[in-house]
């Protein structure tokens, strides 16, 4: 992938006369010319924009642990219990204990890798009117770099975000969350505003992976990220969170499976593999080498929740491990009556006060993902599902906010969530009567208490969010739904509670120490228990 063009200009004979002349001047004076000299002709001097799109958004989907597996599964992932593992220090969100190079990994990946090309683009393109929709596009993107890192962490650096790079800000600033949420939904609203969607208006075109250059799919990402983003705000600022929801409404929100946003993955080289599915089968996740004793199993309340619903998303999502060495055998062992999720918050000494008669073998007998489907090196990266988007519509409608009721929104997100299989590999499919026969027998509450209705709401929204656990980190701590029962694994950061946060990484402290110090007397000391500003009790 050329990143920067090359400098073309041919070596003529004029030009050698010309650089003979530069010699002699440099003998009275050295330092005049030397600029023009010291140019390589077979250099790439000026960026390529849409390469280095096109390269921004695939470190954005995952660069290296720091910005997948760390958060998204060894942290969010077991806070939220979708997985388990006997090894609390593999796996710290299991046993909420501190492992700096995971709580670290989201914070260092977003302004050392992910906010890199995003920064230097949006100053090449801002002030170029033919660039416009590059542009705006740009500034949906940071949205979504920034808005994961501040959920995570809470005050972090933003207006100078990046800056490194472009300005020489090196220690730049913490931001209270507050200003960042207003200037994030500011954001979306002045990018979707002025993208064009005429075709004959320049864009990214297939430099960009995720849509293609399409301005009106981008348009409907940055309502939807505003939806999210509005919705984050229930308990801080109800009037706020009201208006956004009707903006992002009113703006046009995602309608459909074939409007999510993704990076399509191929079971390649570390530029075309899903980096965090990868980790899982060849790594230190469950790799089939293991043989059914890798650290990170399923967890025992996701598998209840979907073998108590007899969920038909169960094989597509979890399999025994005989599933995953042999894919012949999935049918067999992916059965959701045969799946056994491993109980949360013990060791591998610890869990023998549980199961008296426990030996390490037995692990073989708990589910593992499903390393074919959800979690093949080929699945895609997806940035923001459309089942999420008509949840939260469903909970808006429910506030009043929105039209329809919040039936129909809720069973348009069941039905797209078992839909959503064909981006996947492994040709799974769930059939029509199934999905029928499924919100059949769990009906929408339309008469229950407002808080029955949002349990229903949430907690399909956290089966259908899986692998997208970041997300789900951070609706379960404005909603509370689904509910969980905390841990309590000796030496925890947190007395026993669900985190509401991650620390920021020591360098921090060390590197940027007055901007950390002011953060800190803003928010709160840096703890794993301090709630960010729209987390409120």
């Amino acid at each position: 992938m050329k990143i920067f063009k090359q400098n073309k200009k041919p070596v003529t004979g004029k030009l050698l006369c010309k650089i003979l002349i530069s010699c002699m001047i440099i003998l009275i004076s050295c330092d005049k010319g030397f600029d023009e000299m010291n140019v390589n002709p077979k250099a790439y001097i000026d960026p390529v924009i849409d390469n280095l799109f096109s390269l921004n958004i695939i470190r954005t989907a995952g660069a290296n642990d720091g910005n997948t597996q760390y958060p998204n599964d060894k942290l969010a992932g077991a806070f939220m219990q979708y997985f388990s593992s006997l090894n609390a220090y593999q796996w710290t969100g299991v046993g909420y204990v501190r492992k700096p190079e995971y709580t670290d990994g989201l914070y260092n990946s977003v302004y050392r890798t992910e906010l890199k090309e995003t920064q230097q683009l949006l100053a090449l393109t801002k002030d170029d009117p033919e660039l416009s929709n590059h542009y705006n596009i740009l500034r949906i993107f940071r949205v979504h770099i920034l808005h994961r890192c501040t959920d995570m962490y809470g005050d972090i650096p933003y207006f100078e975000a990046g800056k490194g790079y472009t300005d020489g800000i090196y220690k730049p600033k913490f931001d209270r969350q507050s200003e960042i949420y207003a200037d994030m939904l500011k954001e979306l609203e002045e990018a979707a505003n002025n993208l064009d969607p005429d075709p004959q208006k320049p864009s990214f075109g297939k430099a960009d992976y995720i849509y293609g250059g399409d301005a009106t799919k981008w348009k409907k990402w940055a309502y939807s990220l505003m939806l999210r983003l509005g919705m984050r705000l229930t308990k801080v600022d109800p009037a706020m969170a009201e208006t956004w929801v009707k903006k992002a409404i009113a703006g046009g929100v995602m309608t459909g499976n074939n409007d999510i946003p993704y990076l399509e993955h191929f079971d390649g080289d570390q530029y075309q593999y899903n980096h965090d599915t990868w980790r899982m089968g060849r790594a230190e996740g469950v790799p089939v080498s293991a043989k059914g004793t890798g650290y990170g199993k399923m967890g025992q309340t996701f598998v209840a929740m979907l073998r108590e619903m007899n969920d038909p998303r169960s094989p597509f999502y979890v399999t025994l491990w005989e599933g995953n060495a042999d894919a012949s055998k999935l049918s067999e062992f992916s059965k959701y009556e045969v799946q056994k999720g491993l109980p949360h918050g013990y060791d591998y000494t610890t869990i023998k006060e549980l199961i008296p008669d426990w030996t390490d073998d037995m692990l073989k007998e708990y589910s593992e993902i499903n390393l074919h489907m959800v979690s093949s090196p080929a699945a895609p990266t997806i940035f923001q599902h459309y089942s999420e988007v008509e949840y939260l519509l469903a909970e808006a409608a429910l506030r009043g906010w929105a039209g329809e009721t919040p039936k129909e929104h809720y069973e348009k997100g069941v039905r797209a969530s078992m839909s959503v299989q064909d981006l996947y590999p492994g040709e799974f499919v769930i059939p029509a009567s199934q999905i029928d026969d499924y919100l059949a027998r769990l009906p929408y509450k339309a008469a229950g208490s407002f808080e029955e209705q949002m349990e229903q709401i949430h907690t399909q929204l956290y089966l259908s969010n899986f692998m997208n656990n970041i997300e789900t980190y951070s609706n379960w701590r404005r909603t509370g739904y689904p509910k969980l029962t905390p841990t309590n694994y000796p030496g925890n950061q947190t007395g026993g509670t669900i985190p509401r946060r991650i620390p920021y990484p020591q360098t921090e402290a060390s590197l940027n120490t007055e901007n950390y110090n002011t953060a800190i007397a803003s928010q709160g000391e840096d703890l794993w228990t301090t709630r960010v500003w729209w987390d409120k009790e």
